[in-house]
């Protein structure tokens, strides 16, 4: 029997995870979404088995649940769907902030979750089922998570391409308040005062060069997504904002007294800072398999993965292997590079969980 998932809102993102789903899972997809013309799309371009006329009829018989909706929406409609989907069913979202979401929901059968996949063009019409491929997709269990639902999730959007990595839902909004949406700030405020510059000199906009249209490329972002994204993360918005002034006021202090060695220690620093922060990204290694005995008790898998992250460990695959009375369980792990199998094998120790290296 195929895998079978419902996405309530069916726009970029959405409509990407029913693709893969489809193409890559051999799963049903059934759809809701507010608007007929982009249900309807999304059905002409293969994205769904079944359209449906609720929320409710599309979770039903669910196994998983994708609410992608505007993150103003989110609490509700996750609500929504956990009063609806079977006892038995993850429940997911795919929100740009997490903490209002995860406040709001504290069913067991709920992870958070939000791709680091988009594009700058938006509707079902852009849907793609490569869209996630290699792309981290955070996970926000809270403790009352459980295990072998989160396990589902972690390994289904495996299936999709993506790569799960468990934060804790305050850690993710100040990443992303950096990382995300301080960006966007950045990129709206430069083409609005080149814009702005321009029309007051009488020029026409000459052609841009390739680094103002690389800082420039998510500037005026959907509102119906981004406002809704800026409120609600909006106090470590403005705390990486203030951040930025400060750093942007030392550099206009050194360009004022004409400090060329205050320059160029800043600008080489900063290739130091971006050099580092690629090798971060693309380090990688061996695979280690660690084995820890765990007992079957609400969110200890949720802990594990939150645990590992906060050390910087990312769990490449996981999986479960409960004992037949369910009482508890072996949780697989695998690990990338000897240095953080070592870290993970002995964080898992301390947390009081017998663990082997398979």
């Amino acid at each position: 029997m195929s895998t079978r998932i419902a996405v309530i809102g069916v726009g970029l993102i959405g409509g990407s995870i029913a693709l893969a789903a489809r193409e890559r899972l051999g799963a049903h997809v059934s759809g809701f979404d507010r608007s007929a013309a982009a249900l309807a799309t999304a059905q002409s371009r293969g994205a769904l088995d079944r359209v449906c006329a609720s929320l409710a009829e599309a979770v039903t018989g669910a196994q998983a649940v994708f609410a992608a909706v505007p993150v103003g929406g989110l609490s509700r409609v996750v609500g929504d769907a956990l009063a609806q989907a079977p006892a038995d069913c993850v429940v997911t979202d795919v929100g740009s902030t997490k903490r209002a979401v995860v406040a709001a929901c504290s069913d067991p059968r709920f992870v958070g979750g939000h791709p680091l996949a988009g594009a700058e063009t938006a509707g079902v019409e852009h849907a793609r089922a490569d869209l996630f491929d290699g792309a981290t997709w955070y996970l926000t269990p809270t403790a009352s998570a459980s295990g072998l639902l989160y396990e589902r999730l972690y390994r289904l959007l495996h299936a999709l391409g993506a790569r799960p990595a468990a934060i804790d839902p305050e850690a993710h909004d100040t990443l992303l308040a950096l990382v995300s949406h301080l960006p966007h700030v950045l990129a709206n405020v430069l083409v609005s005062q080149a814009a702005g510059t321009l029309a007051a000199e009488g020029e026409r906009l000459p052609a841009t060069g390739p680094s103002f249209r690389d800082a420039t490329r998510v500037a005026g972002a959907p509102s119906a997504i981004w406002t809704d994204i800026y409120v609600s993360n909006r106090d470590a918005l403005r705390a990486q904002i203030g951040a930025l002034i400060d750093r942007l006021s030392a550099v206009s202090d050194a360009l004022h007294a004409a400090d060329a060695v205050r320059i160029s220690a800043w600008n080489d620093a900063a290739a130091d800072d971006r050099r580092r922060l690629l090798e971060a990204q693309l380090a990688g290694g061996p695979l280690f398999e660690l084995r820890a005995s765990v007992p079957n008790r609400p969110g200890v898998i949720a802990q594990l993965a939150l645990e590992l992250s906060r050390v910087g460990v990312n769990i490449t695959d996981m999986a479960l292997y409960p004992a037949p009375d369910m009482s508890e369980g072996v949780v697989a792990l695998w690990i990338s590079g000897e240095q953080s199998a070592q870290r993970a094998q002995e964080l898992v120790l301390g947390l009081g969980f017998p663990v082997a290296r398979a």
